[in-house]
């Protein structure tokens, strides 16, 4: 289970993490890096890592755009 405690602007995630928190695939993670829509923490340094609180945003706003419900 993804820790939502804390600081969400200094907390980092790695593309699993940010699939559970999101409630999404990895699959989509990876996607929304590739769109441009999440951008990691550690370019070129391994594995990347996700800003918490930009996994959050990107999740709201692809939700929002598909004008579903949380």
């Amino acid at each position: 289970m993804v820790d939502l405690d804390g600081d969400l602007t200094r907390k980092t995630w790695t593309v699993a993490e940010a699939a559970e928190a999101a409630g999404v695939d990895p699959s989509v993670i990876r996607q929304w890096k590739c769109r441009g829509k999440l951008q990691p923490v550690n370019p070129g340094r391994g594995r990347p890592r996700f800003r918490a609180i930009d996994v959050l945003k990107a999740e709201a706003d692809t939700r929002d755009r598909a004008h579903r419900a949380a």
